[in-house]
């Protein structure tokens, strides 16, 4: 059976490059073998300098920027509980007395927070809220 995953992959063009091959001739190559599951061309062209350069891992290497928001359940209880007993505090300050980011804070008032207002029976915040995101579809 054959070994599809985009290490395989990188292994051929590594090995391909070294040879001499072209960027262009290695995609042809590539896809005459792997088909449908072949890296796309401009993957190719982008990994194909690199190998020129002297990099030599064929393993994904973790992604740059920004990490995407990870929340667990302990930090949304907290921010419940921050906005449960301040309803002025502000997304800087819950983000600042919980040392997370203030994204985060913002993405869990977005998802969970409201929700668990409006069953509390704080109908004032949650006709707000409701008001806002009937403006926001509209």
């Amino acid at each position: 059976m054959m070994d599809y995953s985009r290490s395989a992959q990188r292994a051929v063009i590594q090995f391909l490059r070294a040879e001499g091959e072209h960027a262009s001739q290695i995609y042809r190559r590539m896809k005459e073998v792997y088909g449908e599951q072949c890296l796309a061309r401009c993957t190719i062209f982008r990994w194909y300098p690199s190998y020129e350069d002297g990099c030599v891992t064929i393993k994904d290497l973790p992604p740059s920027g920004q990490a995407h928001v990870a929340t667990n359940s302990a930090t949304i209880s907290t921010v419940d509980k921050l906005i449960r007993q301040n309803r002025q505090i502000t997304t800087r300050e819950t983000a600042v007395e919980l040392s997370i980011s203030k994204g985060t804070v913002h993405h869990i008032q977005k998802t969970w927070t409201w929700q668990s207002l409006c069953t509390v029976g704080s109908a004032s915040i949650c006709q707000r809220i409701r008001r806002r995101r009937e403006w926001e579809f509209a």
